[in-house]
């Protein structure tokens, strides 16, 4: 008897190697990737409750019969539905064996549904209860899912043996000789399943981290290469890079006429600067489509020399904002050895990211421009209109104080070269008072008496950087639009002070008017704006310009910038 117990047992676990064989290979497709964790969502308890009602009714046909009943591998689906599932879950997977197993008949087939059902409950509840306790992880430990489901076949067993299975001695007879090879194969197979889950799980968040790490790196090192320009250069470095970090066989990007740059085997005659003749790289443009030729299912042969070593590639396009191709970056690998998942995954990442660079290049280039549009466009509306006003003023003086007059054309001077003099770029403190000194000993001379102008600033300020041509603008505003507007003397105040908060300074331009209009509502709110905007480009948000005003009283233009010398500028200036 025991022999023939042993037989069995190992008959079973035969039958339960093709049930993990089976289970190994639909564990390589996407419907395992659910019950790699806890199933919560609807969708996920659906394809648990599919899947090991499978395996369940597979459990059944993989029995093997023994006199009126079925040695069987059933549990393995019932307990694992309701561990993985919960108590709905199982109750599901169980009732569905439970049924299949019922409609095959014998001695022993109510029993047996009632039996699965309970088994499938059985692990539901104990998913219940562990996740009260916060103990998650134990769902996934080889060892509880076989003593839970050692625990179930023993269930099984004192059902048959219930008053559900008649002749008792027909019932005693079938637990005789199935109990422990049933006990044995369905505790071993239902702790290999899970590990086998476990390995699978380990091996995705693997190729997740090394997807990750990878992608991590390429972005720190590629960070603003493509920015600046989509280049020879640029495409080198980037490739180069990119060969480094995954390790293909080599790397080229083009445009979309040619090849700009190229690192890896073949790199003596894919020379970058020639035109693009590769039929999967113009596809790939043409068709806006990853392209993969693997040399066996899609044929690649190198287009330019016979000889070559590459012997497949992975074509991706870089697109543009408007998922228009722009260029294409190509991953190869030599002839004999096949490409990785994770390269052919993270290409694709690669390209979205490199696309993405020279997107944000692109705009950042045409915000500059704007920003120089903008810029000349103030000087173009300034230069006239101040030279006109200047040089009336000078016919005047020169009548009158010829010595006066001459200095009043050195301030003119000096005002011009500040404007020609990095007019979009980065000044220092000290530079934009000299300019606008310049612009004032003009005013003063052309209103005389009726203005009257105070610059407090401490020479420690003097070498804070701050876009140049930011002050100029604010006082013309103050004086076009306010001191000149009034019968009396007008006054001009330029001082600075630190803010409440640490390393900021205010720079305030304050006039006795008090006519201010809204900002963007008056002929001024160009400039006021364009200071303001590229204050907050160049030192952040919080940074800019803030208005304060009280009608015919005053108004004060505060730049706040941050309170850091431009050593580089101070350089410069001395």
């Amino acid at each position: 008897m025991l022999s023939q117990q042993l037989s069995l047992v190992l008959q079973l676990l035969q039958q339960t190697c093709i049930f993990m064989v089976i289970a190994w290979l639909l564990a390589r497709t996407p419907l395992f990737t659910p019950l790699m964790q806890v199933t919560i969502r609807l969708p996920h308890k659906l394809t648990c409750y599919l899947v090991f009602s499978g395996f369940c009714v597979l459990g059944t046909y993989l029995g093997l019969k023994v006199d009126d009943s079925i040695a069987n591998i059933r549990a393995i689906g019932a307990v694992l539905g309701g561990l993985l599932g919960g108590p709905s879950v199982g109750l599901a997977v169980g009732f569905t064996g439970g049924l299949h197993r019922y409609s095959l008949g014998g001695p022993t087939d109510l029993a047996c549904m009632i039996s699965t059902i309970c088994e499938g409950l059985l692990g539901g509840l104990v998913h219940r209860a562990l996740i009260s306790r916060a103990r998650v992880d134990l769902l996934f430990q080889p060892v509880l899912v076989g003593v839970v489901t050692l625990l179930a076949e023993m269930m099984q067993m004192m059902i048959i043996l219930a008053a559900t299975t008649r002749p008792y001695s027909v019932a005693y007879g079938v637990v005789n000789s199935v109990a422990l090879p049933m006990l044995i194969a369905n505790s071993v197979g239902a702790a290999m399943f899970m590990r086998l889950l476990l390995d699978r799980r380990a091996m995705a968040e693997q190729y997740s981290s090394a997807f990750s790490a990878r992608a991590l790196r390429i972005a720190a090192r590629t960070e603003g290469l493509f920015r600046t320009s989509f280049n020879e250069a640029n495409s080198m470095r980037v490739a180069q890079i990119i060969s480094e970090e995954t390790g293909v066989g080599a790397v080229a990007i083009t445009d979309r006429e040619k090849l700009l740059a190229f690192t890896g085997a073949g790199s003596d005659h894919h020379l970058p600067g020639t035109p693009i003749t590769s039929k999967h790289t113009q596809d790939a443009i043409r068709d806006n489509r990853v392209v993969y030729a693997d040399g066996n299912e899609i044929a690649y042969k190198c287009s330019i020399h016979p000889e070559c070593r590459l012997g497949s590639t992975l074509v991706i396009p870089l697109q543009d904002a408007d998922d228009q191709v722009i260029g294409t970056i190509k991953l190869y690998e030599p002839k004999g050895r096949l490409f990785a998942k994770l390269n052919r995954t993270l290409g694709e990442g690669i390209a979205k990211l490199l696309s993405r660079q020279i997107l944000t290049g692109r705009i950042e280039t045409q915000r500059a421009l704007l920003a120089q549009t903008e810029i000349k466009l103030l000087h173009a509306q300034v230069n006239p209109h101040f030279l006109f006003n200047a040089l009336n003023t000078l016919n005047a003086v020169i009548r009158i104080d010829p010595a006066r007059a001459r200095i009043l054309v050195q301030h003119l001077s000096t005002f011009f070269r500040k404007n020609l003099k990095r007019p979009d770029g980065t000044a220092t403190l000290a530079d934009e008072i000299e300019h606008v000194n310049a612009y004032l000993q003009i005013e003063l001379a052309r209103f005389a008496e009726r203005l009257q102008v105070s610059v407090e600033i401490d020479s420690q300020f003097s070498q804070v950087g701050l876009p140049a041509f930011s002050l100029q603008p604010l006082v013309e505003n103050a004086i076009k639009h306010g001191t000149s507007q009034l019968l009396g003397i007008g006054k001009i105040r330029l001082y600075a002070e630190p803010a409440s908060r640490g390393n900021t300074l205010l720079l305030h331009v304050e006039d006795n008017a008090g006519l201010f209009n809204a900002l963007g509502r008056s002929s001024d709110g160009m400039g006021m704006s364009l200071v303001d905007r590229r204050l907050k480009a160049q030192f952040g948000p919080e940074y800019g310009l803030s208005i304060a005003h009280v009608p015919e009283q005053f108004t004060r233009i505060s730049l706040s910038l941050p309170l850091v010398v431009d050593e580089l500028l101070a350089v410069e200036e001395l």
